[in-house]
């Protein structure tokens, strides 16, 4: 624990503007959006998993006179494989060092569109005292790094954060090859959301559209908790739609160098075309209205101003699809339709990761909350 204490240490101090800077010039972070995240955040994971393991093993069994009985908590049975996102330095920081933490030696692999601030997190390790073969960094893309470490009979587990269609293969892998392991691999995960703020009539729409807009497009909506898909009454659209437009058309996108700005750019080129496919579409569409933003621009980095597209549709493919990008999806919904639009909103994603209600009325919150309780692990009621 006394590496992973110093590392949060040195991270606290030197090599927090370093890192900071590795996550803005590799990830397009704003340097809020890298303080909070590299910074922050990651020092508190460091912090937190030094003082839980000790919490974990105080709880131990009793023991009657004459007999000790103890509870070891034993590394597995061969290497950690470590998958970690672009999205965030601080995960792409936590999820190789805990299995280290407890005795596991690790393979990690960053993200390809994040190397250069994995890379710092080792030059980090290594001041910190990280004995060399504890945890391996090794950059590549997907299948070449993934496919000879998940085939691998050494192979004791697997921690993951990325998206689903990656995460469901991982497990198919280990079920194929179950009978070649020297142990059974455990596997921990967490993938995508298709999150949801769902708005009651009773809502202040100054606090909604604050909501939705930070929700929707901090970090360029590149966040598994970001907000993207909304619920909004009839009876308080024409209000909170000016709102929304006139704040979000005057969002300052642009190079993470400039302070100012409040978004960067997207990850890569397949994102930009990815997410300008579903904004063309939805200028075409019958069902859809492009309300503001929606523009793209590639000629120098891959920016996308912050859109939010109208659903006439709730099913329409926005509202349902994870884009992970500056995209809002917003239906709007009769008042007297309040029930069968949760109902509606429980069935509409398989995701349940983060979802918001917004309201003044604390019936139709607890009816939310009831109805609602199953659609996100994160709940959130204001």
């Amino acid at each position: 624990a006394a590496i992973f204490l110093k590392a949060a240490d040195l991270l606290a101090g030197r090599y927090r503007q370093v890192l900071n800077a590795a996550t803005m010039l590799n990830q397009s972070r704003t340097v809020f959006q890298a303080e909070i995240d590299a910074a922050c955040e990651l020092i508190d994971f460091w912090r937190f998993n030094a003082s839980y393991l000790p919490e974990i093993y105080e709880q131990q069994p009793q023991s009657a006179p004459g007999m000790w009985n103890f509870v070891e908590y034993r590394a597995l049975e061969g290497f950690i494989f470590a998958v970690t996102p672009f999205n965030f330095t601080s995960i792409a920081g936590n999820l190789p060092t805990s299995p280290a933490l407890m005795g596991n030696t690790v393979v990690w692999k960053p993200a390809s569109t994040s190397v250069f601030s994995a890379y710092w997190l080792m030059k980090l390790f290594e001041e910190a005292g990280l004995p060399p073969g504890v945890i391996n960094l090794v950059p590549g893309r997907g299948a070449e790094i993934g496919n000879p470490a998940m085939a691998h009979p050494d192979l004791g587990g697997v921690h993951f954060t990325g998206s689903t269609e990656v995460f469901q293969g991982m497990w198919r892998t280990v079920g194929a090859n179950i009978a070649g392991y020297k142990s059974y691999p455990r596997i921990v995960g967490e993938t995508g959301g298709k999150d949801f703020v769902f708005a009651h009539v009773s809502a202040a729409p100054e606090e909604l559209a604050a909501a939705l807009i930070r929700g929707a497009f901090e970090y360029q909506g590149q966040k598994c908790s970001a907000a993207s898909r909304a619920y909004v009454p009839e009876s308080l659209w024409s209000g909170i739609r000016d709102r929304l437009v006139s704040v979000v058309e005057a969002i300052p996108y642009g190079d993470v160098a400039d302070f100012t700005n409040f978004m960067g750019a997207v990850i890569d080129k397949a994102t930009f075309d990815k997410l300008q496919g579903y904004i063309d579409r939805a200028k075409s569409d019958s069902t859809a209205d492009v309300i503001c933003g929606g523009v793209c621009d590639d000629s120098t980095g891959y920016f996308i101003s912050p859109t939010i597209i109208q659903a006439h549709d709730p099913h329409y493919a926005t509202m349902e699809t994870e884009l992970f990008g500056p995209i809002l999806t917003i239906h709007v919904y009769k008042d007297s339709e309040y029930e069968q639009t949760l109902e509606l909103c429980d069935r509409t994603s398989p995701y349940a990761l983060t979802g918001a209600i917004f309201g003044r009325d604390r019936a139709a919150i607890n009816q939310a909350a009831d109805t609602l309780r199953h659609a996100a692990g994160n709940f959130y009621i204001n």
